[in-house]
């Protein structure tokens, strides 16, 4: 059943069709607006994530449900989570901190779903050894989201030394010629190491997401 109220729809029966619910991005609503969608999603017993939250409506939410976790670095903000047994493992390697916005976004997206998931920050090809010294860890998973900005080159160097599929995550960060994640993407879309998937800039929803399904997959 969906309900219309007014600006928006609710799909409730979305987790009936392909296993998991409706999520909110709040960018581009009100603070009024996305608040009425939780408060309505709530009162159907339905599980939140709310991406791209700003604080104001962070503390508001919070306000009426104590029980809401908001993380202020990827904007997150989750009641609940999708009540399903944790399976499989998978792993969020971040290229630098600057990246840590996305790959937070991807990261919580998966745990909510129902993975099991760990973040590795910090491990850019700028300082590649890092990358080597976290290798044990990154091999325990099933699936890995790689987030990288400037050049974009640590998905290929990851699906390199892996034997599970890669997500890669182009982020927007960047000196001007990277053409806000442009060449980060396009380096990802063009890897030569086979086995690497590739979402849109920004998009840790997505990595999280497609990560989450090819985790659980039986």
């Amino acid at each position: 059943m969906s309900e219309d109220i007014g600006f928006a729809v609710i799909d409730s029966e979305r987790s009936e069709r392909t296993g998991y619910p409706e999520v909110v991005y709040c960018a581009g609503k009100s603070v009024e607006q996305a608040q009425a969608i939780i408060v309505k999603m709530r009162e159907r017993g339905i599980p939140v994530l709310a991406t791209r939250a700003d604080s104001p409506l962070a503390r508001l939410i919070q306000s009426r449900f104590p029980e809401a976790a908001y993380d202020e670095i990827s904007r997150v903000l989750t009641i609940g989570a999708v009540q399903e047994p944790r399976t499989g493992l998978v792993s969020v390697v971040c290229a630098g901190t600057s990246d840590l916005y996305a790959a937070r976004e991807a990261l919580l997206t998966a745990q909510f779903f129902g993975s099991n998931a760990t973040l590795i920050s910090d491990v850019g090809v700028a300082g590649v050894h890092r990358l080597f010294a976290r290798l044990d860890e990154i091999k325990k998973a099933r699936v890995v989201v790689v987030a990288a900005g400037m050049e974009g080159a640590l998905p290929s160097v990851v699906a390199g030394l892996v034997s599970v599929p890669v997500i890669a995550l182009p982020t927007s960060v960047g000196y001007g010629a990277s053409f806000g994640g442009l060449s980060a993407l396009l380096g990802m879309l063009n890897s030569c190491s086979p086995g690497v998937a590739v979402v849109n800039i920004d998009n840790g929803f997505g990595a999280g997401y497609l990560a989450n399904q090819i985790n659980r997959a039986r």
